[in-house]
C-alpha cells in the first residue's frame, strides 16, 4: 500500500464529509492568542516588555537546545532501557528494572543537584584511589569540572530516560507475540525481528505518549537554572534581580513558555492524527 493510500485509508468517509472549519484543530487559536498578547505586551509597553524578550532571548535558545538535546539523548536511554525490559535474561531485565523503578522514584530537581554538586565528588574521591594504579585516568578524574549544560543534559537523559523505558516496554509488548514468532521463523535473529518487524509496529504506540513527554521535558527543563545554566528561568531570575520587576518579568516568562508549549502540543497532535492508521 502506497504512503498516500495509507494515509486515505487514515480518513474516514464521514471526516472528509465535514467542512474544513470543523476538521480545523481549534487549539491552534489558543496559540495565536497567547502569540498575541505577547506581541502586544512587546509591541505596546516597551518598558518593561521588550526589555525582558530582549534579555530573556539568549535564555529561550538555551531552553529550546538542552531539550532537544536532552530528548535525542532520552529516546536513545528508554529504547536501550525497554529493550532491556522486556529482555528474557533475568540479568538485563533486573538491571533494566531496578534502573527504572530506581530513577523513577527520585525527584528530578534532586537528581540535577546530586549530579551537578555531588558526583564530581565521588569522581574525584574515585580519581584519588585509581592515581597510584592508572595514573593518567586517576589524575583526570581529580582534575574533573561538570559543565552546567552538560550535567542538566546527562540529568534529564537519566530521569526521563527511566520513564520513557516504561513506554517503550509497553509499545513493545501490545505487539502480539506472534508477530516475533513469525519473523523468527522466517530466519531472522531477535534483534532482526525487534528492528524490522516489532519496533517499525510499535512506534504508533509510542509515539503519542513521547510527544507529551516532549512537551513535559520542555517545562521540566526550568529546573536546570538550579545547576547554573542561563536558560530562560534563570535569565528571568537575573532580570528580576536587578529591576524588582517580579511581576512583569514572571508573567512574560509564563507566556514564552506557554507559546512553546502550545505549539509543540499542536505540532505532536498533528503528528500523531497523520499517523494513526487503520488497523
Amino acid at each position: 500500500m502506497t504512503p498516500n493510500a495509507i494515509k486515505s485509508a487514515s480518513v474516514t468517509p464521514a471526516e472528509e464529509a465535514r467542512p474544513l472549519w470543523q476538521r480545523f484543530d481549534r487549539w491552534w487559536l489558543l496559540f495565536v492568542g497567547a502569540v498575541v498578547i505577547a506581541a502586544v505586551l512587546i509591541t505596546q509597553e516597551p518598558d518593561p516588555y521588550r526589555r525582558i524578550f530582549v534579555f530573556l532571548q539568549d535564555g529561550i535558545r538555551v531552553t529550546l537546545s538542552i531539550t532537544v538535546v536532552s530528548f535525542l539523548f532520552i529516546l536513545l536511554a528508554g529504547l536501550i532501557g525497554g529493550l532491556g525490559r522486556v529482555a528474557k535474561n533475568p540479568i538485563v531485565n533486573g538491571i533494566a528494572s531496578i534502573y527504572v523503578e530506581v530513577i523513577r522514584g527520585i525527584p528530578l530537581l534532586v537528581q540535577l543537584l546530586f549530579i551537578y554538586y555531588a558526583s564530581p565528588i565521588l569522581l574525584q574521591d574515585l580519581g584519588v584511589r585509581l592515581v597510584g594504579i592508572w595514573p593518567t585516568f586517576g589524575a583526570m578524574l581529580i582534575n574533573i569540572k561538570l559543565n552546567p549544560f552538560g550535567a542538566a543534559v546527562v540529568g534529564l537523559t537519566i530521569c526521563y530516560g527511566a520513564y520513557v523505558s516504561e513506554i517503550f516496554r509497553a509499545g513493545i509488548e501490545s505487539i502480539p507475540k506472534g508477530q516475533m514468532e513469525a519473523a523468527r521463523s522466517l530466519g531472522m535473529n531477535y534483534f532482526q525481528a525487534m528492528r524490522y518487524v516489532i519496533l517499525p509496529q510499535a512506534v504508533r504506540v509510542i509515539l503519542p505518549p513521547l510527544g507529551n513527554e516532549f512537551v513535559a521535558l520542555l517545562k521540566d527543563s526550568s529546573l536546570v537554572s538550579v545547576v547554573a545554566v542561563a536558560d530562560m528561568t534563570r535569565r528571568g531570575r537575573e532580570f528580576m534581580a536587578f529591576t524588582f520587576m517580579p511581576l512583569e518579568t514572571w508573567m512574560m516568562v509564563a507566556l514564552l513558555y506557554l507559546v512553546m508549549t502550545l505549539f509543540f502540543a499542536r505540532v505532536v497532535a498533528y503528528i500523531e492524527r497523520e499517523t494513526s492508521f487503520v488497523r
